[in-house]
């Protein structure tokens, strides 16, 4: 069990992340509780910070986002400046969805999401190679989908 929750908190929180649109009774209903005290739960665990925010999950298919690709980054230098730097023009991109440091050969792995491998060149060459301090990027395309979730390994 993790510090300040319970088991019912971990009912609530692994229905919310399977469908966050049902209402504080439906979800009262799933984890054996009424409406109030399963709403006022709610409440705190958003106000300490359990749930961060609520939203919709979105086909990227259905949008004609139809490649996803995974990006290694390596750049030259690791100060913390050139980083902030670097990490401030990540953020502005909307066709990176997720950014991370990571261990090893490279600095970061992005995940970039656009519409086809022309769109990609139109924001390889546009603007992630514009970003200064960049030594080496390595792209993969991913062919296919086996497992894309949010929900976290919640035990009950």
């Amino acid at each position: 069990m993790m510090e300040g929750l319970d088991k019912i908190d971990l009912k609530i929180l692994r229905a919310l992340q399977e469908d966050a649109s049902h209402s504080a009774a439906e979800i009262a209903d799933s984890v054996g509780l009424s409406q109030s005290p399963c709403y006022r739960r709610i409440q705190r665990l958003k106000e300490e910070g359990y749930i961060t925010r609520i939203v919709a999950m979105l086909d990227r298919r259905k949008l004609n986002l139809l490649t996803q690709l995974f990006v290694q980054v390596k750049v030259i230098r690791n100060d913390q400046q050139s980083l902030q730097e670097f990490t401030d023009y990540i953020r502005s991109f909307p066709e990176v969805l997720e950014c991370h440091v990571i261990l090893g050969a490279y600095d970061f792995l992005l995940r970039v999401v656009v519409r086809d491998m022309e769109a990609y060149e139109k924001f390889y060459f546009g603007k992630l190679s514009t970003v200064p301090n960049i030594r080496e990027v390595n792209s993969f395309v991913a062919a296919w989908e086996v497992k894309s979730t949010t929900s976290l390994p919640l035990k009950v």
